[in-house]
């Protein structure tokens, strides 16, 4: 399934994607849950449920009317793994930065979650941001220490991240949190595609187009550390929750690194493309006074 947060006219819902058509759930069967969220709580059997609704019987919208907003608007963690791709780590290396051999996470705060097609804003506070390609997991179930052979079993479903980076606010902290974390800067979407239709999300291409032009591509495969690793490390430490969101790095080709740096400027257009997933498409525009 592809599961979607959408809004029509005034009101919020949870849908999947059936040809051009959104599916509204909860309206369709009323023992669904209203948010992405709780639909991903309530487990397996409302996964279930959910893929049952007949398209043909239920309450649908034409995609082309509604507005798609990132699935899980509200997820309780956003992490980031850093330098997950050899040739973007040594683009790392040779900006001076210092890179342990162990995995290097950081957070994104919440309350960057981001419209998949929404303009992202570039800051009064820096004139130096950046883009990084990501390839997204959603967390599907509660789970501590799991293994590394078990970890394919927590993922609900896979979507595309644009990891949005202001490159001088996230060298003033060794978490790099704050230049991940301004508004607007984590636009997710435009869906989950669950993970039963994602055979190996480790044979998947992935690509950065700034204003139509390829600046980053690669296939998913090439991680440093696989997505089932970053599982296990992660849930070593934390205990992860539905709807989580992790993105799992970024390939080379990041405009910091470009000689000289390119930043983006107003009116540029990012494009994230996942073949298999799917695209999200954002247009930068001045911070709002």
């Amino acid at each position: 399934m592809k599961l979607v947060t959408f809004s029509h006219r005034g009101r919020t819902s949870i849908g999947k994607l059936v040809g051009h058509q959104v599916v509204d759930l909860p309206a369709s069967d009323p023992t669904l849950p209203p948010t992405m969220l709780e639909l991903l709580q309530a487990g397996p059997a409302a996964l279930e449920r959910a893929r049952a609704v007949n398209p043909e019987r239920a309450v649908t919208f034409p995609l082309a009317d509604v507005r798609l907003e990132a699935p899980v608007p509200n997820p309780s963690k956003f992490l980031a793994i850093g330098m997950n791709y050899r040739k973007h780590r040594q683009e790392a290396i040779d900006a001076g930065m210092t890179v342990p051999d162990s995995q290097v996470w950081f957070n994104k705060q919440v309350s960057c979650v981001h419209g998949p097609y929404d303009p992202v804003q570039l800051p009064r506070a820096s004139d130096k941001v950046d883009y990084e390609a990501e390839l997204g997991v959603v967390i599907g179930r509660r789970c501590r220490h799991v293994s590394v052979a078990d970890a394919a079993s927590v993922v609900a479903g896979y979507t595309v991240m644009n990891d949005v980076s202001v490159r001088d606010w996230q060298m003033r902290s060794p978490t790099m949190t704050l230049g991940k974390s301004f508004n607007t800067h984590g636009p997710v979407g435009p869906w989950i595609v669950t993970a039963d239709e994602v055979p190996d999300p480790h044979a998947l291409r992935l690509r950065m187009l700034v204003n139509g032009e390829i600046r980053q591509e690669v296939g998913t495969g090439e991680m440093i550390h696989n997505i089932w690793d970053q599982i296990a490390y992660l849930s070593t430490v934390m205990t992860l929750e539905p709807g989580d969101l992790i993105a799992t790095g970024t390939p080379s080709g990041v405009g910091v690194a470009m000689k000289p740096p390119q930043f983006r400027k107003l009116g540029d257009v990012m494009r994230v493309e996942i073949d298999g997933i799917g695209h999200i498409e954002n247009v930068c525009v001045a911070e709002p006074a």
